[in-house]
């Protein structure tokens, strides 16, 4: 039987979009029947082909495809069984990385995609540069350790919040000093994928205000290269029912002919700044490149509203203007924390099951802290604020601080926290207290102190006096 004369359909060189990969499978599998040649696709739609392969491994299935095509416009194929020779995906010849931006504070996932099924168990490998002597060894004994998120600290090391949980490797609150490579082994030494990490930081991010008729910043055009922002998508309101904020982060990529070709780009030439593929003369000229956040107002209809629209809509109006006046608004029923601090503590609170990428608000009793007021960054006088994390932060709390806040979590109302702040109670020390001790140290210390600048300016003036100095 004569092979299949397969023709060239919809693959170009080029990233391809969902719809286009579903219609190239099925004319794809109509051009097999048309011709009588083998049935070598025994899948009877496009979306199983889709979730065998998966989309990036559709990509590079219709690349080779369109590499034989184009190298004599005849492909064989040979069918083993009823093996499902799509969910293989074959490692590369040598290791390559997947490039991957993140912005800090928030956590990330790595599939181990090119893992044999005979291997158990996966050990993960990260080094700051490739070649570097330094390799930190990631290994969750097999995934048996466990790794709480809630109790994950800021800035703690990598070896604290990261887990393996069927063979991916999640790592908790990035930071900026997670930037590295991430590479999917054994403990024999095989290396099966790799990762290129950029977490960009947002302490000295950009904060743009489209009500405030701001623009993103343009793109940096230079020689060589050209620098832009890629913005994500908007979260959704933030609040339902009255006004709230939606989000949008943008994040800092260089559009390059020079990039390093071990690295694998989404789209071709285009990496993050923080890409070890960005040759590093390139990275010097960027670093004025920040990262930016957009911030917009919004209005969304609650769930539990009419579906009237009017109705809705004059409702929300009415909610606005009763939260201008400063009158009460009706309070719902949601699980209620209380915390107890006396005065000139700090508080950090985090909404249940928020992520730093969530669209989250905060209110306090009636009031309403929206971002465009209590961000982080507009004013490094802020004693309360909001951080790029969606946590509320009170520093040196005050009994003005005292009174029940809010969490709304992609537009619904989902905890309180009641916070009584209590004055410190005076008591007599006595003399085997710290504070005292301390105290005493102190003033005894500033005695001597003031004894011997005394006597070094008297043996001045008297040796002065006796050498005849004037």
């Amino acid at each position: 039987m004569d092979k299949p004369r397969l023709l060239p359909l919809l693959y170009w060189r080029r990233l391809i979009t969902i719809r286009e990969l579903k219609q190239y499978a099925v004319t794809f599998k109509e051009v097999l029947r048309r011709d009588g040649a083998l049935t070598i696709l025994w899948f009877t739609n496009a979306e199983k082909l889709l979730s065998a392969l998966g989309f990036q491994a559709a990509w590079d299935w219709a690349w080779a495809l369109q590499e034989g095509l184009a190298s004599g416009g005849r492909v064989a194929f040979e069918i083993v069984g009823k093996v499902d020779i799509f969910r293989q995906r074959p490692c590369p010849a040598f290791l390559m990385f997947e490039n991957a931006a993140y912005l800090a504070d928030m956590s990330f996932e790595l599939p181990c995609n090119c893992k044999p099924e005979e291997v158990p168990a996966v050990v993960w490998f990260y080094q700051k540069r490739i070649g570097s002597n330094e390799t930190t060894v990631l290994t969750d004994y097999n995934g048996t350790t466990f790794v709480d998120a809630s109790n994950i600290r800021r800035g703690s090391s990598i070896l604290l919040r990261f887990s393996i949980r069927m063979f991916s490797l999640i790592v908790f609150k990035a930071q900026v000093g997670d930037t590295g490579h991430y590479i999917c082994g054994t403990r024999q030494g095989a290396y099966f994928y790799g990762y290129d990490i950029d977490v960009q930081s947002s302490k000295d991010a950009l904060i743009l205000f489209a009500d405030s008729n701001q623009h993103p910043t343009k793109d940096q055009h230079e020689k060589r290269f050209t620098v832009f922002t890629t913005f994500w998508d908007w979260t959704m309101c933030d609040r339902c029912g009255v006004r709230g904020e939606q989000r949008r982060i943008g994040m800092c990529y260089v559009k390059s002919e020079y990039l390093f070709t071990r690295y694998r780009k989404a789209i071709q030439n285009v990496a993050s700044c923080g890409s070890a593929s960005v040759p590093k003369r390139f990275k010097r000229m960027m670093t004025a490149r920040k990262t930016e956040i957009l911030i917009r107002s919004c209005t969304m209809p609650c769930r539990h509203e009419e579906k009237d629209t009017i109705k809705s809509f004059l409702t929300q109006k009415i909610n606005n203007v009763i939260s201008k006046m400063g009158s009460n608004i009706s309070i719902p029923d949601v699980p209620t924390q209380f915390y107890s601090l006396q005065v000139g503590y700090t508080l950090i609170i985090s909404c249940p099951d928020a992520r730093p990428e969530s669209a989250v608000a905060w209110d306090k009793d009636d009031k309403r802290l929206y971002r465009s007021e209590y961000l982080t960054g507009l004013n490094r006088s802020m004693r309360v604020y909001i951080d790029h994390g969606n946590q509320l932060h009170i520093t040196y709390t005050m009994e003005k601080d005292k009174g029940l806040y809010f969490c709304w979590l992609e537009g619904r109302r989902t905890a309180g926290f009641h916070l009584f702040v209590l004055r410190r109670k005076s008591r007599v020390r006595s003399f085997s207290d710290p504070e005292t001790i301390f105290a005493m140290k102190l003033i005894l210390l500033s005695y001597l102190f003031l004894f011997v600048l005394f006597v070094v300016i008297h043996f001045c003036k008297c040796f002065c006096y006796l050498c005849g100095c004037r």
